[in-house]
């Protein structure tokens, strides 16, 4: 009976029926005193009693929605911190409450939702560092590609610069024209020369995560970058708490890639990078004040968003781009965050 008594579809008519027994008996109670009073009551005061009765049953109904309400906002906020990633989030059950077998099922939802998620995140961790045991051996075929490609091109290039302006100072006296004209040339291919070692440079940055945490490596990476390519950068960083080399490598590897997405596509002059610790998440946000774009899912591989996405997936993170033609474009990367795993969970 105690559970019937607790489920609303009871109580509701409970309280409807004390709200209508209680206005009644009011009612009657009034009416036999006005009725009996020796002096005869006016029609104002008969009017006030009307009113009094009729505001009994609207009065009890909104101090019981209300108390109903709460509850139902508490259910509706902790599903909204779930929802954004706080798997943490639990909420208070009292004995013989009337939500109580509600609470404890979205505890225990939230429970199993936190296990899986961190399980997919300890998968993901694992993959991540296997994946970076067995690319050794391709990490030295990149250095050895590398290599060639600075022979081929940077080092054949300085060589010509080299040899041009070794002929400059005979070209000076014989030819003062043709020697403009190799100064020019040599301009050109300097220029060119700067543009293949940058990138070259580039494509050698994941390197610089090793034995740095990621604020270190990103405190002297970043302020390179954006002055490599004229950008005037703000970098914020909020880590209280050492990350899993995991995930510090895949957050550094997709910073990364939106720095480059600014450089390649975005033509802004100022780029935002924040990344701290959100207490119950790790959170990531690339701003720039770049051109914008229509953001299209259909194209949004185009603009990297793609691989950062699987990335935080891998992690059991979610990505959100935000852009618009003229406005801007901000990308907002989020990881879950667990503590150590105890004796279990608690529910």
């Amino acid at each position: 009976m105690r559970k019937r008594i607790n489920s609303i579809k009871w109580l509701l008519p409970i309280y409807f029926l004390a709200a209508t027994s209680g206005t009644l008996l009011l009612g009657l109670v009034g009416w036999l005193y006005l009725s009996t009073h020796e002096t005869a009551p006016g029609a104002d005061l008969w009017v006030e009693f009307v009113v009094l009765l009729l505001l009994v049953g609207p009065s009890i109904g909104y101090f019981v929605a209300r108390r109903y309400q709460r509850k139902v906002d508490a259910l509706h906020l902790a599903i909204k911190q779930v929802a954004i990633g706080n798997m943490t989030e639990r909420l208070p059950v009292g004995s013989g409450d009337t939500f109580e077998g509600v609470y404890r099922d979205f505890n225990a939802m939230a429970a199993s939702l936190e296990s899986r998620v961190r399980l997919l995140q300890q998968f993901g961790e694992a993959d991540v560092m296997q994946k970076l045991q067995s690319n050794q051996d391709a990490v030295m075929e990149e250095r050895k590609r590398l290599a060639r490609d600075l022979h081929d091109t940077v080092s054949q290039q300085l060589f010509a610069i080299h040899m041009s302006a070794s002929s400059l100072p005979k070209l000076l006296e014989l030819n003062p024209e043709g020697a403009r004209m190799v100064v020019n040339q040599l301009v050109t291919m300097s220029h060119h020369a700067q543009k293949q070692m940058r990138s070259l440079i580039a494509q050698l940055r994941p390197l610089e995560l090793e034995e740095q945490t990621l604020e270190e490596a990103l405190g002297k990476w970043f302020p390179d970058y954006c002055n490599q390519n004229g950008l005037q950068g703000k970098l914020e960083i909020s880590l209280p708490n050492e990350l899993s080399e995991a995930i510090e490598h895949q957050l550094f590897l997709v910073i990364q890639e939106g720095m480059a997405n600014v450089v390649k596509h975005a033509r802004a002059k100022h780029v935002a990078l924040t990344l701290y610790d959100a207490g119950h998440q790790y959170v990531l946000h690339i701003a720039d004040d770049g051109v914008g774009f229509e953001v299209d899912p259909a194209k949004r591989s185009s603009y990297g968003l793609s691989t950062m996405k699987e990335r935080a997936e891998r992690l059991g993170g979610s990505t959100e781009i935000r852009s618009k033609p003229g406005s801007g474009t901000s990308i907002h990367l989020s990881i879950p965050k667990f503590g150590q795993v105890g004796s279990g969970l608690q529910e």
